[in-house]
């Protein structure tokens, strides 16, 4: 089985480029695939995850203005194919020039598209109404080319809300990245949050909660992990115990230094940070945002489900975890057991059941 994954890059330090180490590594080693990893401007270099040994490398050079830009996307990747000659293609590109590629590319593979992201992802918090129009107009444009790709995959039931015309929608959740041996002791005063500072993340919420929190738990350490500078504090002036970190490649050991994750995202694709957390036996207070946590976290048994955007239940339920050890490492140890369903075994399983039935269809 010839399998080529088509994506913008491989050295970020995002969930995509995790989730794609993973599976695209497994399949290689154990499963016995073919692959290749397509990229855009040599961004294969360097790569922030460990890639297996056995997957090819393409990158095509692409650039200038919008029509040269096309004219050597279009023709990059079609030399790739036809040198490549996959059995499968899978398109991972949450931008909207993938979902062309079935439009133009001439090869007998079957195509398949990779969703990571939510349409929420674009939500602003200000936006005047024609950004609003061309968003709308955008998503409509992906849903009519959506349905040119054999499956359009997306990771939770919930996403499937999100394309409701579409009848080649698949699920399948992401793994988790790592398996943990050990567990937190749940005993450092540490709250961790792993994702890009941004908007759609909400690290502004979580610092109002922590201002909420501090209080009345002034030893207990708020760390925020995540890629560029946060735009609405100033780092050099941290206070109220909150600490800002960049991207952490061993980010498994951060975890097993912490005792609770707090995820505060208006939106989410999946929330692979939380079943990363679990892995490593922490209780999760998330709030409840399209889409995700609400088919990861148990509530009330692994973690807590807070209303979204609701500041003072998202306090209250981290003071009821810091205030109650006992409580935590029930929590922690259920959070550990549930979050198997996710194990990399079972869902690299799933995608080679999918891409071998491909194959087999006419």
């Amino acid at each position: 089985m010839k399998l080529l994954y088509i994506t913008n890059g491989i050295n970020g330090a995002g969930g995509l480029e995790r989730v794609l180490s993973v599976k695209a590594s497994m399949l290689a080693e154990q499963f016995g695939y073919e692959v290749g990893i397509l990229v855009l401007n040599r961004a294969d270099q360097n790569p922030f995850y460990n890639f297996s040994k056995e997957i090819k490398f393409y990158s095509i050079d692409v650039g200038g203005n919008p029509l040269a830009y096309i004219k050597t996307y279009k023709s990059g990747i079609q030399k790739v194919v036809d040198g490549f000659q996959p059995d499968v293609i899978s398109v991972c590109d949450d931008g909207l020039k993938g979902f062309f590629i079935p439009k133009f590319l001439k090869t007998t593979a079957k195509l398949v598209y990779e969703r990571h992201a939510s349409k929420l992802i674009e939500a602003k918090k200000k936006g005047d109404f024609g950004k609003k129009i061309i968003i709308r107009s955008k998503w409509f444009l992906m849903e009519r080319l959506a349905s040119s790709f054999k499956y359009f995959v997306v990771l939770t039931d919930g996403n499937k809300n999100e394309w409701p015309r579409l009848k080649n929608l698949k699920v399948v959740p992401n793994p988790i990245s790592f398996r943990s041996e050990e567990s937190s002791t749940l005993e450092n005063k540490i709250v961790i949050c792993v994702a890009k500072i941004m908007y759609q993340k909400g690290q502004d919420l979580l610092i109002k909660v922590w201002e909420k929190v501090h209080s009345k738990f002034p030893d207990w350490e708020l760390h925020l992990y995540g890629k560029e500078r946060p735009e609405f504090m100033d780092i050099r002036n941290l206070n109220n115990n909150i600490y800002w970190f960049p991207p952490e490649k061993n980010i498994q050991q951060k975890y097993l230094e912490s005792s609770i994750y707090a995820l505060s995202s208006r939106s989410e694709g999946f929330g692979m940070v939380l079943i990363e957390a679990m892995e490593c036996g922490l209780p999760c207070v998330s709030f409840d945002c399209n889409w995700g946590p609400s088919d990861i976290i148990k509530e009330g048994e692994d973690g807590f489900l807070v209303e979204k955007e609701n500041t003072d239940q998202f306090a209250e339920k981290l003071m009821q975890l810091m205030a109650d050890s006992d409580l935590r490492k029930e929590m922690g140890k259920k959070a550990k057991e549930n979050v198997k369903r996710y194990s990399a075994e079972k869902i690299v399983e799933i995608w080679d059941k999918l891409f071998r039935d491909l194959k087999t269809e006419n």
